[in-house]
């Protein structure tokens, strides 16, 4: 973009102005809810009532570092050990309902140690004194001891696949095993092991998802068949622009809800992606690791955490990562920068404000890969580049400023604000195939003579998101009942301008793919003359408009601690509009007199019954609204598009409950879903269809004993397009959904023989089957099995610990394809990614 040195300025400043603006904001609505606070809850009573309320706990005979682990995952407790003090213990079975400390007393019967409450919800694990026994009633009170490790699910170095609740799903603390509806986490020990640094690569250990890049970048998934390109983050839709993809460096843990997410507005009907940011922590952590591996990648990941005050008010967390990295692709390079500090201010024990700021920097070559020869990618090399070296390195700068005030009225009540903006600018220029969208005229098949021309796009999109939500727990006869009602405003505004050429090819830039080295090595001079043209004259600057906001309900409904229901509704206004010129301010001009208002009601419904606590049986109707932004040939708008899901299932917990699984059916429709009008030459041309995805996925998580971890998925997914108004694609599958697709990843911790203390090692298979390659069912990418493993050994040092880590990825050195372009920049069957080649990767970590 021409004017790149000034917009980080001007972007800087504008994050100052929404840091202010959200202060003054965030003042006044923290006074209002202070204020309601201490008249509702009289402040020192509901302190009390935390420690006083009964819950409802049920744990199975096991080790006692698991048993409190689990107790602070189902009570969400905080609770801190030194673990040398519960090493080898063991803690009796508990179920029913008990105050925490009751039931903390109840596992350290026999053990020797008691419990000190520092605050209501936090407590510490002490050895006992002399000839004291163990209470059920109260804590003691000990001279404080410094805690030398956490027994608590968020910990920053857990190492546990299990994780028994999920926001998401319902935006109360809701377990899993006791919501309706398919749902599955990612926690940070699976990213760890595997070593994931972007959502792209976590993600392929849940069931019926699949990523979909365009020209390279990880922002585009796939889910139960439909595309998606919104990712959620601590509960409010974010932006990673059209080059960008989220890094796993400052993510606690990656939920995916399955179907409409009906409690959010603007979400696609295959399911919801939830990145869950790490945050300030109560005891202090440091780390900081240096990866290195193949085709010269490096990459430097640090993240710290603690109190900064003595009474634990003032939390900080930084984390962040620096990477650089060639490819297996020629030409292809990446550099990337992303800082994530973290402030958490707890002025009472029932409020709590966090501010924290993402920034990212990418600079990456843009990539369409490789294009079809009759039904199956090219025979060529997986790394020949079909564009040219001397291409411009696009890139892409984000900042995104969130808060969060959370304010508990009592043990039953509280009220919930978010805020998130995101602003993002980038720029990528790439030498692509012309006519893009028209295969047949870019490449001679029997030459294997692809037609090019140059072409460039930028865009400047600011998101600003925010909702207010109130939850409430109350009992009504027999029945318990948890409510959430909520508002949440979305706005986006989008600039996006096109230079060059994508429909005219130019002669003198013509490739052969067999033989590409005469025709690389294009002049800066070419470059410039085609940037003064456009394929797309009076239209190539767009402005894009987005208004969206809503209001929802819940209800989850207990009947006799097994029987429990949910039932909802959201109702939306959205506003769209679009404008079309040769500048931006005229095309701004436009979007008034377009704008379209759409509104619509989306209701949901869920019963789960548990005949036993390691067995949950459940089914649920969800539906979803979502505007259409978008023009046809004609110039006219879309109705909005509409989905309606059925979904049945068992969710179960086994080995004591340590491992926790889903099995799903699933039948989803989606009507008035825009796909590109290939009739027409502007991509920008949409026409719509209505598609349908039906399946069986199923999920595992946890671990089977103490050394034995495992994270693994499978979905059987059959979709179709029902009706297809142009009349061509009618019947044909979806592209780019595999059949049968599957994941295994496996972990084994050395614990009982001593010299191998600390050693760490896993494998993973990674599987899909042969996928459409276009929603025309022209080509086929063929089926694949990738197999991963790593090693890593943990040793202390002093007070630090280090780990030794090395992880190979497609041992096998397999050739695979991972998906084709989704119609974004050049036609799927111009535009399949390959997936990389053997590679490994070696890590060494410190923490202290």
């Amino acid at each position: 973009m021409d004017n790149r040195s000034t917009f980080f300025t001007d972007q800087t400043q504008g994050v100052f102005m929404i840091i202010k603006i959200i202060s003054l904001y965030h003042g006044f609505l923290f006074g209002l809810v202070l204020a309601a606070g201490l008249f509702i809850s009289a402040n020192v009573a509901a302190q009390s009532a935390v420690t006083q309320q009964t819950i409802a706990i049920d744990i199975a005979a096991q080790p006692l570092e698991q048993a409190i682990t689990q107790l602070a995952t189902q009570a969400g407790l905080l609770i801190g050990v030194d673990v040398s003090l519960v090493a080898g213990k063991q803690a009796p079975a508990l179920n029913g309902r008990f105050t925490p400390l009751q039931a903390i007393g109840q596992l350290l019967k026999g053990s020797g140690l008691t419990v000190v409450e520092n605050a209501p919800g936090r407590y510490t694990l002490e050895a006992a004194p002399a000839g004291h026994t163990n209470s059920n009633a109260e804590a003691v009170t000990l001279p404080e001891m410094k805690i030398t490790s956490v027994i608590d699910p968020d910990a920053p170095d857990n190492p546990s696949y299990q994780k028994t609740k999920a926001f998401s799903a319902t935006k109360t603390d809701t377990s899993i095993m006791e919501t309706p509806f398919s749902v599955q986490v990612v926690p940070r020990a699976v990213m760890d092991d595997q070593k994931s640094t972007k959502v792209k690569d976590a993600l392929e250990n849940v069931s019926g998802v699949r990523p979909q890049p365009s020209l390279g970048g990880g922002g585009g998934f796939i889910i139960r068949g439909f595309r998606t390109g919104n990712i959620y983050r601590n509960g409010l839709l974010s932006s990673e622009g059209f080059f960008g993809d989220f890094d796993a460096s400052n993510l606690d843990s990656i939920e995916v809800l399955k179907g409409p997410a009906q409690l959010y507005g603007r979400t696609e009907p295959g399911g919801l992606i939830s990145v869950i940011t790490k945050r300030g922590l109560e005891i202090p952590y440091y780390s900081v690791e240096q990866q290195f591996g193949s085709y010269d990648y490096f990459r430097t990941q640090w993240d710290a955490g603690g109190p900064v005050t003595e009474d634990k008010k003032l939390l900080y967390r930084f984390s962040g990562a620096y990477q650089s990295n060639n490819s297996f692709r020629d030409f292809i390079s990446g550099d990337r920068k992303v800082f994530n500090p973290s402030l958490t201010w707890r002025p009472t024990d029932a409020t709590d404000v966090t501010i924290d700021i993402e920034g990212t920097e990418k600079f990456a070559s843009a990539d369409f890969g490789i294009p079809v020869i009759g039904n199956r990618p090219a025979p060529i090399p997986i790394s020949r580049n079909l564009g040219d070296p001397n291409t411009p390195t696009g890139d892409q700068s984000s900042v995104k400023v969130g808060s969060e005030i959370n304010h508990r009225f009592s043990e039953n009540w509280a009220i919930h604000h978010r805020f998130l903006a995101s602003l993002t600018d980038g720029s990528t220029t790439f030498v692509n195939p012309a006519p893009a969208f028209n295969a047949v005229a870019a490449l001679n098949p029997a030459t294997g003579l692809l037609q090019r021309n140059i072409f460039t796009q930028n865009s400047e999109q600011e998101h600003y998101a925010t909702n207010l939500d109130v939850t409430g727990k109350f009992d009504l006869g027999f029945s318990r009942h948890q409510v959430l009602v909520g508002f949440d405003f979305y706005r986006t505004y989008n600039k996006y301008g096109t230079k060059g050429q994508w429909i005219v090819p130019d002669p003198n830039l013509a490739i052969n793919i067999y033989n590409p080295y005469p025709s690389y090595g294009i002049s800066q001079s070419t470059f410039d003359t085609a940037f003064l043209t456009s394929s797309a004259p009076g239209t190539n600057f767009s402005v894009i408009y987005n208004n969206w906001y809503g209001v929802y309900f819940q209800d989850q409904i207990t009947l006799w601690d097994k029987l429990h229901i949910i039932g909802g509704g959201r109702y939306d206004w959205a506003e769209t509009g679009r404008g079309r010129s040769d500048n931006f301010d005229t095309a701004d001009s436009l979007v008034k007199p377009n704008i379209r208002k759409d509104q619509g009601f989306s209701p949901k419904a869920g019963i789960l019954y548990e005949p036993w606590k390691e067995l949950s049986i459940y089914g649920s109707w969800t539906t979803s609204f979502g505007a259409n932004n978008a023009p046809a040939a004609d110039g006219r708008t879309f109705d909005p598009q509409t989905a309606e899901q059925f979904e049945a299932g068992v969710k179960t917990q086994l080995f004591d409950r340590r491992l926790t699984g889903t099995l799903a059916y699933y039948h989803l429709t989606k009507d008035n879903i825009l796909v590109n009008d290939l009739s027409t030459a502007d991509p920008f041309d949409k026409i719509a269809n209505k598609q349908r995805s039906q399946g069986i996925e199923l999920d595992i998580s946890g671990y089977i004993t103490d050394s034995f971890s495992v994270i693994a998925s499978y979905a059987f997914t059959d979709t179709r397009i029902l009706k297809d108004y142009s009349g061509a694609t009618a019947g044909n599958r979806l592209a780019n959904v595999p059949k049968h697709a599957g994941s295994v990843w496996l972990r084994y911790d050395v614990k009982k023989f001593a010299p191998l203390n600390g050693l760490s090692f896993g494998l993973g298979v990674f599987a899909a089957g042969k996928r459409e390659g276009d929603v025309q069912n022209t080509f086929q990418l063929p089926g694949y099995a990738r197999l991963d493993a790593f090693a890593a050994y943990r040793m202390k040092l002093g007070p630090t610990r280090l780990t030794a880590q090395i992880n190979a990825r497609n041992i096998l050195d397999k050739r695979y394809y991972e998906s084709t372009d989704p119609d974004s920049n050049v036609a799927p069957r111009l535009g399949v990614y390959p997936g990389a080649p053997l590679t490994i990767l070696g890590s060494l970590r410190l923490e202290y």
